[in-house]
C-alpha cells in the first residue's frame, strides 16, 4: 500500500492528498516533520522536503508533489486533473506553478515560518511585520483568484483541475494560520466553500497541528 510522508500543514502534501482523494487512491499517512532532518527521511529525499510517497511492496518511491501528481494522472484514468486541449493543459500547469511558487513564497511560507516553525522549533514569537506583509500578499492573490473565477467556472478552466487542488491546498494552510481575510472576495470564498464540501477535502479540515489551532471559521463550509 502507498505511504505518504507528510505533516498536516504541508500545502504540497495537501495537493497530493486532494488528488488521491479525487482519484480514489488508498494510502497510509506517515507523519514527517522535515525540520527535524531525520537521517532516514533525508536518505529518501536529500532535499528534506515533504511529500514523499513510497510503496514498499513494489519498491516504488515518488518525490516532489508535482511529480507525484503527474504519476497518478498518468496511471489512474479516473477523475483526470490535467485535461482538455494542449492549451488547456498548459494553462492548468501554469496555474499550478503559480500557486506552488508565487502564492507559497508570498503567503504560505512566511505564515508557516512565523506561526509554526518559530513556535515549534525556535520557541520564538512571530514577527508582526512579516505577518502583515503575508496577509497583504494574500489579498493580492485572492484578487487574482476572483479575476480567474470571473472568467471561467473553475480556476483552471471549465472543469475542476489540478489548478484548483493546488490553489485550495495553499489557501487552506494560509486560512488555518489566520492569514486570509475573506471580506470582499465573494468569488474566491464561494469557490473555496464549495471545495471544502468535497469528500476529498474533509480529512484535511479535521486535522490539527499540535499547539496551533485554526480560526473558528476554518472547517465551516459557509463562512
Amino acid at each position: 500500500m502507498w505511504q505518504l510522508y507528510q505533516f498536516p500543514l504541508c500545502p504540497f502534501s495537501r495537493k497530493v492528498r486532494l488528488l488521491l482523494g479525487e482519484k480514489g487512491v488508498g494510502y497510509e499517512l506517515v507523519r514527517e516533520s522535515p525540520w527535524l532532518r531525520r537521517d532516514e527521511f533525508v536518505d529518501m529525499n536529500p532535499a528534506g522536503q515533504t511529500p514523499v510517497m513510497t510503496d514498499p511492496t513494489r519498491g516504488l518511491m515518488l518525490v516532489d508533489s508535482m511529480a507525484i501528481c503527474e504519476y497518478f494522472e498518468e496511471t489512474i484514468d479516473k477523475a483526470a486533473m490535467i485535461n482538455g486541449t494542449p492549451a488547456n493543459r498548459a494553462e492548468i500547469r501554469r496555474l499550478v506553478t503559480w500557486f506552488d511558487t508565487h502564492f507559497y513564497q508570498d503567503v504560505t511560507a512566511p505564515l508557516l515560518h512565523e506561526r509554526m516553525v518559530k513556535r515549534l522549533v525556535h520557541r520564538a514569537a512571530p514577527d508582526a511585520k512579516a505577518l502583515r506583509e503575508a496577509m497583504k500578499a494574500a489579498e493580492r492573490h485572492l484578487d487574482y483568484v476572483d479575476y480567474l473565477l470571473d472568467h471561467r467556472n473553475w480556476i483552471g478552466g471549465s472543469t475542476m483541475s489540478l489548478a484548483d487542488l493546488a490553489a485550495a491546498a495553499q489557501i487552506s494552510v494560509a486560512d488555518y494560520l489566520g492569514g486570509i481575510d475573506w471580506k470582499g472576495h465573494d468569488q474566491a470564498s464561494s469557490w473555496y466553500g464549495g471545495f471544502k464540501s468535497r469528500p476529498s477535502f474533509q480529512p484535511l479540515l479535521s486535522e490539527r497541528m499540535e499547539v496551533i489551532g485554526p480560526p473558528k471559521h476554518y472547517a465551516n463550509h459557509d463562512f
